[in-house]
């Protein structure tokens, strides 16, 4: 899926794209922290604003201090229509999978109940209470994500990482600094697939936009779709038919998107 010479112009050297990188994890945490000891009424929407921006503060200033860096995360090739439209599409196929994933991994490992507590108290908090609050939610959720966390990791840290460790390494180091910045042990895996699959993009399409544009759908059908499928007020049961299911479709969509993606704009 990954071409041998994917990304052959970096945006940083790779110890000041791994530092870069770190210090907008550092800050997106510390930023949080802060906001709360100062006691900032941001509400919940915006502390996770003020998190994800910070996180790419200092990628942004590392980026802007050279301009050809600045090109080389973004990318060289052009995003056409075409390169669009299978980029969302991949990302509604990787809501799918994502979905089966974890009703197959609640088999082995059910989720503890004040995890699913959490989970449901955020989209509580989250629930828009009109069309206009639910685009500030969705940009919130799906599109300050989206720009953030792809700039950070797919555009400054893993076109940086690919000449010394090779493609799929990369792509694989990248994906477990995804998952991990996230603090969630329950959906590690999940975090841990979903950016392997945006690596992937990422450096099969030589932009960095698909992977923003799978990114951003994906959070908001998460966002859009999960209150509608939970019934707080039953317990959560596995549902391992419907799991795989989810997953095999989420799969059998993924591939061929991945691979016409690959092939460019021609078709």
């Amino acid at each position: 899926m990954i071409p041998p010479g994917s990304e052959s112009t970096r945006p940083l050297p790779p110890v000041p794209a791994v530092v870069v990188t770190a210090l907008g994890v550092a800050a997106m945490f510390a930023g949080a922290f802060l906001a709360v000891r100062l006691g900032l009424t941001l509400g919940l929407r915006g502390q996770i604003a003020l998190g994800t921006l910070l996180l790419a503060v200092p990628a942004i200033l590392a980026l802007l201090a050279r301009p050809p860096a600045w090109r080389a995360a973004l990318g060289s090739a052009p995003v056409t229509p075409r390169a669009a439209g299978l980029s969302t599409l991949l990302g509604a196929a990787l809501w799918l999978g994502s979905l089966g994933l974890m009703e197959v991994q609640s088999l082995a490992s059910p989720p503890p109940p004040q995890y699913l507590d959490s989970f449901r108290a955020l989209h509580r908090a989250l629930a828009p209470a009109g069309p206009l609050d639910m685009l500030v939610s969705l940009a919130v959720i799906a599109v300050l994500p989206g720009l953030c966390e792809e700039l950070v990791v797919r555009g400054a840290l893993l076109p940086s990482l690919v000449r010394p460790l090779g493609p799929r390494l990369a792509v694989g180091a990248s994906a477990l600094l995804f998952a991990a910045m996230h603090l969630d042990a329950y959906r590690f895996l999940f975090t841990f697939a979903v950016g392997f699959v945006l690596g992937v993009v990422r450096l099969a399409t030589a932009s960095l936009w698909p992977s923003i544009l799978a990114h951003v759908t994906l959070n908001a059908l998460t966002f859009a779709i999960a209150p509608l499928v939970d019934d707080p007020s039953q317990p959560y049961t596995p549902e391992p038919v419907l799991g795989l299911a989810c997953l095999a479709a989420g799969v059998a969509l993924a591939v061929p998107l991945l691979k016409a993606l690959r092939r460019g704009p021609s078709a």
